[in-house]
Order: C-alpha cells, then sequence, then structure tokens
C-alpha cells in the first residue's frame, strides 16, 4: 500500500485535533482550501476496520471508536445527561417537525412549555435556534443541531426511528403511543384527544 501523500496526513492531523465535528467546508479553509472531499472518503475507508472510525454525522466529520470496541473505553463514572419528560417531548417533536415554535411545540404537547425546558436542549447542543417564523410576532423557531446526530449516531435526520419501529422494540407505552397519535406518528384509531402526561 502506498504511503499516504502530504495533504491526505493534514487532513488525518486536522481531524484529531479538532475539538468538535468539522465540516468539508471547515476542513478545507483549515488547510488553505484545498479540495478534501475525496480524501475524506478514502480515509474513511482506510479506517473502516480500524479501533477508530472516521465517520460523518449531518455533513460533518470526526472520529470515533468502533462501536464494537466502545466499552473498552467507557469512564468508570458516567455523567449522563437526563432529560425531563417536557424536554424529552420537545426534542422528539423538534427532530420529527424542523423547523418549530414554541408555540407549535406547545400546540403538539396540548400543554405549555417552560422558557427553560428549550434552553436545557440548547445548551446541551441538541438543538439551535434556526431564524423567525415569518407570520406577525415573529417568532423563533427551532431545529436540530449537529451535535444532536453525532449524539445518537444518526448519519441524518432520516434515520430517526418511525412509530412502527418504536413501537416493535417496545418503546411506546399507551401514553406514549397517544402522543405520537397526537404528533402524527400514529396509524391507528387511538383517541389522541387527551394531551400526554408530562410537566411542563
Amino acid at each position: 500500500m502506498n504511503p499516504p501523500d502530504d495533504l491526505t496526513r493534514a487532513v488525518e492531523a486536522a481531524l484529531f485535533a479538532a475539538e468538535k465535528p468539522m465540516s468539508v467546508a471547515e476542513i478545507s479553509l483549515h488547510l488553505g482550501g484545498a479540495d478534501v472531499g475525496g480524501i475524506l472518503v478514502a480515509l474513511q475507508g482506510d479506517y473502516a476496520a480500524r479501533g477508530v472510525q472516521l465517520v460523518e454525522r449531518g455533513g460533518r466529520w470526526h472520529f470515533q471508536t468502533a462501536p464494537d470496541l466502545a466499552h473498552l473505553l467507557r469512564r468508570e463514572k458516567e455523567e449522563p445527561r437526563r432529560l425531563s419528560r417536557a424536554a424529552t417531548e420537545a426534542l422528539a417533536i423538534i427532530a420529527y417537525h424542523e423547523p418549530v415554535s414554541r408555540a407549535e411545540i406547545e400546540a403538539i404537547r396540548g400543554v405549555q412549555t417552560a422558557k427553560g425546558t428549550l434552553d436545557v436542549l440548547l445548551e446541551a447542543g441538541w438543538i439551535r435556534i434556526a431564524g423567525r417564523r415569518e407570520v406577525p410576532g415573529r417568532p423563533t423557531i427551532y431545529a436540530t443541531a449537529p451535535d444532536f446526530l453525532t449524539h445518537f449516531g444518526l448519519q441524518s435526520r432520516r434515520d430517526l426511528p418511525g412509530i412502527e419501529e418504536l413501537r416493535a422494540a417496545g418503546l411506546l407505552d399507551p401514553v406514549d403511543e397517544a402522543f405520537a397519535v397526537l404528533t402524527g406518528g400514529g396509524d391507528d384509531d387511538t383517541d389522541a384527544n387527551e394531551p400526554p402526561a408530562g410537566d411542563a
């Protein structure tokens, strides 16, 4: 196998040193405007069977531990980020319906959404402010952020599970199923007039 050229090595080094995933444009800018698209694809193939892999999530590239080895590097003490029911519902609504305003989130949930709920998701880096709706009052609209795809291991929003997949996996209880119908994900005759339980 031929040794990598200097540009390939530079792309590799830039990705290893990056503090967060980088887009093709960011890598190119970092390397003086070089064309790096083909190099990224080649590197992805080179690392496919190794202990670390080069992956692309939502248009941004980064190295990650191979999934089958992740348990070897897990810290003894983990600090999981726990979301409230309200935050989980808001995140799901944004992921499946983006871009949406706070009022639209509340209309789907059936209850008011506290400002702090969206602040938690913004601070986590899972959602972003995507602009303003061109209607009276010009409300802020929200969409998922690149870190949402990275955290949940999704290539794009098209990889989000459908309602049938969630039901088959046993992840929907009766309240969740009613919520799914309310948000347009269900296909049965479940009464969706009652809003899902949960704090605001």
